[in-house]
């Protein structure tokens, strides 16, 4: 049984009972598993109707939703392959994607989006709305919603990689590759949930279009769970609490930002309260060293007692676990939230590698690290400690690129482009991307990403954090966000002492606009444009280092 006659199966037991959920101005609308199977028997008549068949491309164009996840489990049942795409790239980057996949049909979820697209660009495929696909609302026979027979190497999706450097790739990935990773989420989350009579209650805010968030929705439809999609992310602690949930997939920058929140609250309620959280926290920081004193033990005991419940209950009530995943998350952000006594589990992976490589145990987690690799998938580090992968997770190419595909494809082995390193019990840590790496001068190999973080923890009120530095004598930063001149000059004082000469940032520059995905300058799922950042600022960048040097 593939992974999609599963998915059919248990949603046909699940009829009675909700499987997934919309916040919708603070209520919540359910759909049990009888209705969703009904939704997606509706969209394979149209899809017949539209003549969308095996191998066709259908691109899938919306927010997340009940519907998207019909639409999306409909085509794949009928033998097409699905390309989601991310409704806040622009649309000149869209326009690029859907012309590269020459598709057969177009589904937008609203007509502003729709228009965004076809004002940037002759597009030959027919174009259809959500609703125009859903807009009868009779109940369809479940009987009807069926899967058509797939083999392995039938492929099911092309999802597009972000495209930090250059134009974006379609990462095809086909059953083979969709049934194993879902062998392994479902292992971890057993071993994270036990048995439990009643369905696992899980969140959800990223968008379908990203592998990893793809994989979570296919998971919990895999499961005995109800998943409840967030509609507004404005409104996200709102819609958290709402939804209540055992656990829920997260970026490292919502983890910080809560982290921070927390933190300052605490600060600005001062008095016993933060007394409490300070020695605990300095308890709990010396115990992971291996320090253990009566006195800490005490303070940490009481938080557990008087502090910490209530601060778990403002984010869930049921919490069990927070899953972490799309980069490396600080150490002490890990540390922060297992405190509380809730255990992130991170994941390390990419969409060539169906969204994950590595999982942590949710027994055996260790700090700073993600976790080891997931079951009959092999990792080792290549030359220039570059990761290497392989394991039926791997795709099989790129969509028409294979000379790209040659490239990442050696001997077997997935060349991911990231550095890294692992410990004497398999554990990995990403340190940063092998193309991002600084040469300065001085002919030494810096990593960005980790001084970045580093340096935007330290800061409060900024919002990133771009080091510079190629082929020059020293590193500078550029830091965009709301924070004074006089405070990046104390905390770079304090930042540069422990490192070495060549590690020391020298300079900065601060850019009033934050970097984001509508001004080009982060990708899709929020990584750093730093080719398309170093050309747009080119001019400051000079003049800075013209300054510093004269």
């Amino acid at each position: 049984m593939n992974f999609l006659e599963n998915i059919f199966e248990r949603l046909a037991q699940s009829a009675q009972r909700p499987v997934l959920q919309e916040v919708d101005n603070g209520r919540i609308v359910s759909a049990t598993g009888r209705q969703l199977l009904s939704a997606i028997a509706q969209a394979q008549a149209f899809l017949r109707r539209a003549g969308i068949g095996r191998g066709d491309r259908c691109v899938l164009l919306a927010p997340n939703s009940i519907r998207w996840a019909a639409l999306d489990l409909a085509a794949m049942a009928a033998g097409a392959i699905v390309v989601p795409l991310y409704a806040r790239q622009s649309p000149a980057e869209l326009v690029y994607m859907i012309k590269d996949c020459a598709p057969s049909l177009v589904c937008c979820g609203s007509v502003a989006l729709r228009d965004s697209i076809t004002n940037h660009g002759d597009l030959a495929p027919p174009m259809f709305l959500l609703e125009e696909i859903f807009e009868d609302q009779g109940q369809r026979s479940i009987e009807n919603a069926t899967p058509g027979p797939l083999s392995d190497r039938d492929p099911v999706t092309i999802i597009y990689t972000s495209g930090t450097s250059g134009e974006p790739k379609g990462v095809v990935l086909h059953v083979g590759n969709v049934n194993h990773m879902l062998g392994c989420t479902t292992g971890r989350l057993n071993a994270l949930m036990g048995d439990r009579s009643q369905p696992e209650r899980v969140f959800h805010y990223l968008p379908f279009c990203f592998a990893g968030s793809w994989i979570l929705l296919l998971s919990c439809l895999s499961r005995t769970s109800v998943l409840t999609l967030s509609t507004d992310l404005t409104k996200l602690a709102k819609e958290i609490h709402l939804a209540a949930p055992d656990y829920f997939l997260n970026v490292p920058a919502l983890l910080e930002r809560v982290r921070g929140g927390i933190e300052n609250q605490l600060t600005q309620r001062g008095g016993l309260a933060l007394r409490l959280f300070r020695n605990a926290q300095d308890a709990w920081l010396s115990r992971q060293d291996g320090v253990t004193t009566l006195s800490g033990s005490l303070w940490l005991a009481l938080a557990r007692t008087l502090l910490f419940p209530a601060i778990r209950k403002r984010i869930s009530s049921h919490l069990k676990a927070l899953i972490c995943g799309s980069a490396p998350l600080a150490k002490e952000t890990q540390l922060f939230f297992m405190m509380m006594g809730v255990p992130v589990l991170q994941v390390y992976g990419l969409t060539e590698t169906t969204a994950i490589c590595t999982m942590d145990h949710p027994q055996h987690i260790e700090p700073g690290f993600v976790g080891g690799a997931i079951d009959d998938v092999e990792m080792r580090l290549g030359p220039g400690e570059e990761i290497l992968v392989r394991g039926p997770n791997v795709f099989p190419g790129y969509w028409n690129r294979p000379q790209a595909t040659a490239e990442v494809m050696r001997e077997g082995w997935f060349h991911t482009g990231d550095l890294g390193e692992v410990n004497s019990r398999d554990r990995w840590r990403v340190t940063g991307r092998m193309k991002n790496l600084i040469i300065p001068s001085s002919g030494h190999n810096v990593a960005p990403e980790p001084l970045e973080e580093s340096l935007l923890r330290a800061l409060p009120g900024a919002q990133q954090v771009v080091l510079c530095g190629n082929g020059r004598s020293f590193l500078t930063a550029i830091v965009t966000g709301s924070v004074s001149r006089e405070k990046v000059e104390a905390t770079l004082e304090t930042f540069n002492a422990p490192l070495p000469h060549y590690k020391r940032i020298r300079g900065f520059y601060l850019h009033p606009e934050p970097f984001s995905v509508e001004n080009g300058l982060l990708t899709a799922n929020g990584k750093l444009r730093r080719e398309a950042i170093a050309e747009r600022l080119q001019e400051q960048i000079e003049e800075m280092y013209r300054t510093l040097q004269s």
